[in-house]
């Protein structure tokens, strides 16, 4: 088993690395948004602030390192770089799945990363499939008290079960089952996807039996369907993913579906995410916190300093973007007019 795991997860990094898991002719929308520039901001580029709050914790900046791996020698390193780049730049942090770290004491220092992220939110990270398998709240709570996480995550990802060799593919009444993590763990539980995204008629069923937040992690970016059929030694289902190539809700539309569903709710934007005007972009339209993934991981793998470099840049394009609209804070960013959306300005 442990040998599995640690082969099964270095070769999605190695898969993740490549251009050839992106799903095909799918966007995540975001292009369909334009800023309208204000020629005139009257703000000080220096004075714009990106700091918010989430998980009851300060960050510096609206963003979350999300979930990618672990369980594997080139995930503790991976880890350990993002890990204390979060920690410098204020930003939350997401586990990979923590099934490796239940089921093997190998790489365990690729989770157990507490120590090199002290003060941010730390967010550990299961598959709620495993419900179905035998996993239950004792479980999840032995992932709390492991990895010192200020929240879990439950992933959802029926489509990748499905293309991956030896997949968990019964996904029936989970609902209840989520319901019994989020009332009796000792911390918030949230849910994702893992890049085919998540709709408000969704969200609003997982809120309604206690998940906190909703990280809609849409289509646009990385195709686990495409990664799990780079993977796959059954030729049926690689013929079968191949048709599934451009499957999933764009992450602008689950940010919108979502948000008309849920007014109120914290939304995590992630999938596809590449750029801090990516990011200002999900913010004007009701996410809380954007998510990037793949974008972090080539910098992850060469050192701290490379994956400060990749925040910096991010954080300084949406600066941009703010200076560019004249919003000196997320609040004025999350209500501003200065925006068009499929053709329609808001400023009409």
């Amino acid at each position: 088993m442990e040998a599995d795991i640690n082969v099964r997860k270095t070769e999605h990094i190695r898969l993740c690395l490549t251009d050839q898991v992106e799903g095909v002719n799918k966007t995540t929308g975001l292009e369909g948004i334009s800023f309208i520039h204000n020629a005139l901001p009257e703000i000080n580029f220096n004075d714009i602030q990106l700091n918010t709050t989430f998980l009851n914790k300060a960050l510096k900046a609206p963003f979350l390192v999300s979930s990618m791996t672990g369980g594997s020698e080139l995930a503790s390193k991976i880890n350990i770089n993002l890990a204390q780049a979060s920690e410098e730049k204020g930003w939350a942090i997401g586990l990979g799945s923590t099934r490796a770290l239940l089921e093997s004491r190998a790489h365990e220092d690729s989770f157990l990363i507490r120590r090199h992220a002290k003060t941010v939110p730390l967010i550990a990270n299961i598959g709620a499939v495993q419900f179905n398998y035998g996993y239950g709240v004792e479980e999840c709570q032995r992932i709390i008290d492991m990895t010192e996480a200020d929240s879990l995550v439950l992933h959802l990802n029926s489509l990748q079960e499905v293309v991956q060799d030896g997949g968990d593919l019964n996904f029936e009444q989970l609902l209840p089952k989520i319901e019994e993590v989020c009332k009796k763990l000792t911390v918030p539980v949230g849910v994702k996807e893992v890049g085919f995204g998540i709709d408000g008629i969704v969200a609003e069923k997982l809120y309604n039996v206690g998940v906190s937040y909703i990280d809609v992690a849409g289509a646009g970016g990385t195709s686990w369907s495409q990664v799990e059929k780079l993977r796959s030694k059954e030729p049926l289902r690689k013929a079968a993913a191949e048709a599934f190539n451009s499957w999933g809700i764009p992450t602008k539309d689950c940010i919108v579906s979502v948000r008309s569903k849920l007014p109120t709710t914290p939304i995590v934007a992630s999938g596809g995410m590449k750029t801090g005007l990516d990011a200002a972009k999900a913010v004007t339209i009701g996410a809380d916190i954007v998510g990037f993934a793949r974008t972090l991981l080539q910098a992850a793998t060469e050192s701290v300093d490379s994956v400060l470099n990749t925040m910096e840049q991010i954080e300084l394009e949406m600066k941009m973007a703010m200076f560019g609209i004249g919003a000196k804070d997320l609040e004025t960013l999350r209500n501003t007019k200065r925006v068009t959306i499929m053709g329609r300005s808001l400023l009409e």
